[in-house]
């Protein structure tokens, strides 16, 4: 068997291994902005306008996308610099040192309230029902 890789596969490697390394670098400064976009998105759930329920939705979303999913389309109804902090925490939970509600303290219970706050339906309480 032969295991040596041909010019084509070295070559594809090593700009596979650049381009972790180049993410690898930009990775503080993703989770610094998703940490702050987060923190904006918490206080706007937590009011009471037409945007602050789709924040909601989502942060629940991201919190437990199985007990709450989030319908992709209301991103279509946030004004342009809401939906930029929804990409920022994205970005930075797409590769998360922790889940959404840990960096907030008793965010377990933080999120749950915005649940019960914005009347969302648990979809595994749903289930479990029937």
């Amino acid at each position: 068997m032969n295991t040596e890789l041909s010019p084509e596969d070295c070559a594809a490697f090593s700009k596979l291994q650049q381009k972790g390394n180049e993410y690898m670098a930009k990775l503080p400064v993703i989770r610094i902005k998703g940490l702050e976009a987060l923190k904006r998105l918490l206080k706007i759930a937590q009011r009471d306008t037409g945007q602050s329920g789709v924040i909601a939705r989502f942060l629940l979303g991201l919190y437990n996308d199985t007990r709450f999913p989030f319908d992709l389309t209301d991103f279509r109804r946030l004004d342009e610099e809401i939906f930029k902090d929804c990409l920022a925490v994205l970005e930075m939970d797409a590769c998360a040192e922790k889940e959404v509600h840990e960096y907030f303290e008793n965010g377990g219970q933080i999120w749950e309230k915005l649940a019960d706050d914005w009347n969302v339906t648990d979809c595994l309480k749903l289930k479990s029902s029937r």
